[in-house]
């Protein structure tokens, strides 16, 4: 038996939305509502899931620790990640601090200063990030000291070194600390923290 389409046509049009099992709790406000959590889970996956990771090493100066990656290892410049502009921002409460409101001393400049992420950002790997940041006290000997907690870290960048075959020592293995000695003659000691 053949039907033709114009009675097909017909039949699927006259069908009420609630003749198709399923479909008005689909559309209700419950189910609309479900789809949208779900659409936002499925982002906030995919955000997640593409974000780089994010290694940090702390330096006793910044200006060398510039010459060092950028002049010596040839890392280049990266992008601050948006979650850590995010992060950031709200940890830091100026998000919602008005210029209007404030007194004369802060104004916007020092707001908008305020809510960016210092720190030098460099790309290690592909999805692999490098946050260079103020902090190490001197080592041993008035070296530059740069000190990290992650180790997969510091073996990234003593690959690095061996790679441009810049005049290196390791001192020990476990935990990793290895001294660098740059263009200017500083002696720079890369040391893991251990937890």
């Amino acid at each position: 038996m053949t039907i033709p389409i114009s009675n097909m046509q017909a039949l699927f049009y006259s069908l009420p939305l609630a003749a198709i099992p399923g479909l008005d709790t689909l559309f209700s406000t419950q189910g609309i509502m479900v789809m949208l959590l779900g659409a936002y889970a499925v982002a906030m996956w995919m955000f997640l899931t593409s974000a780089p990771k994010v290694h940090t090493i702390m330096v006793s100066d910044v200006q060398l620790a510039r010459n060092l990656y950028e002049g010596l290892l040839e890392l280049p410049a990266a992008d601050i990640p948006l979650h850590y502009y995010y992060n950031y921002e709200q940890s830091l409460g100026t998000a919602a601090i008005d210029p209007l409101y404030v007194t004369p001393g802060i104004g916007r400049t020092a707001i908008n200063t305020a809510s960016t992420p210092e720190g030098l950002w460099y790309q290690l790997k592909k999805n692999t990030q490098l946050h260079v940041i103020a902090g190490a006290s001197m080592g041993e000997k008035n070296r530059q000291r740069h000190v990290c907690f992650d180790r997969d870290c510091l073996e990234q960048v003593l690959l690095r070194v061996q790679m441009r075959n810049v005049k290196h020592k390791i001192r020990q293995e476990k935990p990793l600390n290895f001294l660098v000695k740059d263009y200017d003659g500083h002696v720079i000691e890369m040391a893991e923290v251990s937890n």
